[in-house]
C-alpha cells in the first residue's frame, strides 16, 4: 500500500472513530443508571485510545 493510500485509510478510520465518539457522547447524555454511564465512559475511553493511536500513525507517515 502506498503512503498516500495508507494516509487515506487512516483518515477514513479517524473519521469513523470520531463518529463513534459522537454517537457515544449522545448516548451518554440519554443514558440513565450508573452501569450504563460506566459502560459508555469505558467505550469512550477505548475510542479515544484508538483515535490517539491513529493520529500517531498518521503523523509518523508525514501527515498532519
Amino acid at each position: 500500500m502506498s503512503e498516500t493510500d495508507e494516509l487515506a485509510a487512516l483518515d477514513s478510520e479517524i473519521q469513523m472513530v470520531e463518529a463513534n465518539m459522537r454517537d457515544l457522547t449522545e448516548a451518554a447524555a440519554a443514558a440513565s443508571g450508573a452501569a450504563n454511564e460506566e459502560n459508555i465512559a469505558r467505550r469512550l475511553e477505548e475510542q479515544q485510545e484508538t483515535l490517539d493511536e491513529l493520529h500517531r500513525r498518521r503523523k509518523a507517515l508525514g501527515g498532519e
